[in-house]
């Protein structure tokens, strides 16, 4: 199936519902109380499912069906969303060498930031999953605008990045690094100049999070997916940001992240395979009956 969205993530929430319709169908429902959630902002912040949390929303066991290749996620990584402003001085193009080239300056400041992001992907054999990932520390400049006028050396230019951090990594430490890593750099090149990088967080900010092995929720989990697909569950570590960081920091509930195949999420052709979103689907109304119980309906 193609569209936008439709392997992240409305395959998942559709197999959230008709697992549960699947179970009515049979004639039963769930022995324990069981939330539905649908939230808001889980790629930019992360506080549609903290709110839901707070208000009290809370369970056993969290199961959440990103499009994650028929396998479990281990390990996510944290992000952080910042801007970074570059203030340059207009110049006529006849005299552009009197001007400061906003532009120019920016070209500057992304290459520091690949340089960081380099830094912290040689650290990836330190934190337990990442080991074999290619490139699990990902920078991200996501968007970028700035000048008035082709005919003007541009006075401002500014990025927005999204740049992830190994799960333990507090956000507040990385943040530092970040800034503190632009600036100096910066001011290698150009002294103490009044012009420097101005760097802004501006959305999510989130430490990433590891599932423990070995948990009851996983182990039922696990005996459902192996009846649907016949095989063991897999699991791996991913370098995107999911919202079960919220239920396993925040919440101290195991969080398994696990949801049917799909290709080109966030792109042209975004797609999710139909049969693995039956057999997810299949799998969650298994896991429902093992891990709540059923009893006939009335």
């Amino acid at each position: 199936m193609y569209g936008r969205g439709a392997g992240d993530m409305k395959a998942g929430l559709a197999a959230n519902l008709f697992a549960f319709d699947a179970i009515t169908a049979a004639g039963f429902s769930p022995a324990a109380p069981i939330h539905l959630q649908s939230v808001v902002e889980e790629e930019s912040t992360g506080n549609g499912a903290l709110s839901a949390l707070l208000r009290g929303y809370t369970g056993d066991a969290v199961l959440i069906p990103e499009p994650e290749e028929n396998a479990l996620v281990r390990t996510n990584v944290g992000v952080i969303w910042f801007t970074v402003r570059v203030e340059g001085k207009p110049s006529h193009v006849r005299e552009m060498s009197k001007g400061f080239n906003a532009f120019d300056a920016t070209n500057d400041v992304i290459a520091d930031l690949r340089t960081l992001e380099a830094d912290w992907n040689g650290q990836k054999d330190r934190y337990p999953g990442f080991e074999d990932v290619d490139h699990p520390i990902n920078f991200n400049v996501g968007e970028i605008s700035g000048g008035d006028w082709p005919s003007s050396v541009p006075s401002w230019c500014e990025i927005s990045v999204r740049a992830a951090i190994y799960p333990g990594i507090d956000p507040e430490q990385a943040w530092e690094e970040v800034q503190e890593h632009v600036r100096h750099a910066s001011i290698a090149r150009r002294g103490q100049d009044s012009r420097l990088p101005r760097l802004e967080r501006t959305g999510l900010f989130a430490a990433g999070y590891r599932l423990d092995e070995g948990g009851e929720a996983e182990a039922v989990l696990g005996s459902a997916h192996r009846d649907v697909f016949g095989q063991p569950l897999r699991s791996f570590s991913t370098p995107g940001y999911l919202d079960g960081r919220v239920y396993t920091n925040y919440g101290s509930m195991p969080t398994l992240t696990y949801g049917p195949r799909s290709l080109d999420i966030h792109a042209f052709d975004e797609r999710v395979h139909i049969e693995s979103v039956r057999n997810i689907t299949k799998t969650i109304a298994l896991f429902i009956a093992e891990w709540c119980g059923l009893k006939p309906l009335k």
